[in-house]
């Protein structure tokens, strides 16, 4: 079971060193930055480590999808750059795609914070993963890669990528969204503080699912590093 590791990243050089020595040992079969046109060191952090790198125009859907075009393995992981994945969920995720079974999932979520509001907004998004089948990029998606491809990949929308894309994995088949966590960064939180930023997400949500122009959501979601 090879695993290509896609990290789709934009200025990402105060936590990439850390990420991608993080996701290394686990030694996937690859570990490939698809970069938006970052400006900082993002690319020599990503050369430092000898990885493949894909560049295209920003935005997450376009970056990855340029990753998952280059990428050789079975099944495509889509990690964002502030997140990582314990050994052992990255063992159950193999695990659990080697049985066939499955065409994708995702994890449990985990804000590294140990503030119990936070826990508590982390343990809302895996039930909500979970009962209302909506999963965010945060949850560290992954799929067949063919049946990434016959699905046509992440739609080219500026925002919610993520869930329009697993909305139709599931209409392709069996998915699972693991008991195993994925850890995310809270500094979105902790930037732009905790009731606004659940809230927003929310929001912006529920608007995409309506059928809402996702150009204007954009401009709702601003860059946080």
């Amino acid at each position: 079971m090879k695993i290509s590791v896609i990290i789709p990243t934009l200025n990402e050089a105060l936590i990439l060193e850390k990420t991608i020595a993080e996701v290394s040992r686990h030694s996937p079969h690859e570990i490939i930055i698809a970069d938006g046109g970052s400006e900082d060191n993002t690319l020599e952090i990503a050369q430092k480590f000898g990885l493949a790198v894909v560049e295209s125009s920003p935005g997450r859907a376009v970056q990855m999808n340029a990753g998952a075009q280059s990428a050789t393995g079975d099944v495509l992981l889509f990690l964002h750059a502030d997140s990582r994945v314990e050994e052992k969920s990255y063992q159950k995720m193999v695990t659990v795609m080697a049985q066939e079974t499955q065409v994708g999932g995702a994890f449990s979520l985990a804000i590294e914070s140990d503030k119990p509001s936070l826990k508590i907004i982390s343990a809302f998004a895996t039930l909500r993963a979970r009962y209302l089948n909506l999963v965010y990029g945060d949850q560290a998606i992954f799929v067949r890669t063919r049946t990434f491809h016959e699905i046509g990949g992440f739609p080219l929308v500026p925002i919610c990528e993520d869930l329009d894309f697993y909305r139709r994995l599931m209409a392709k088949g069996p998915t699972v969204v693991l008991e195993e966590k994925t850890f995310t960064s809270a500094r979105r939180w902790v930037t732009e503080g905790i009731i606004f930023t659940s809230l927003r997400n929310s929001v912006i949500a529920t608007l995409f699912l309506l059928g809402f122009p996702p150009r204007i959501l954009s401009k709702w979601y601003q860059a946080v590093r």
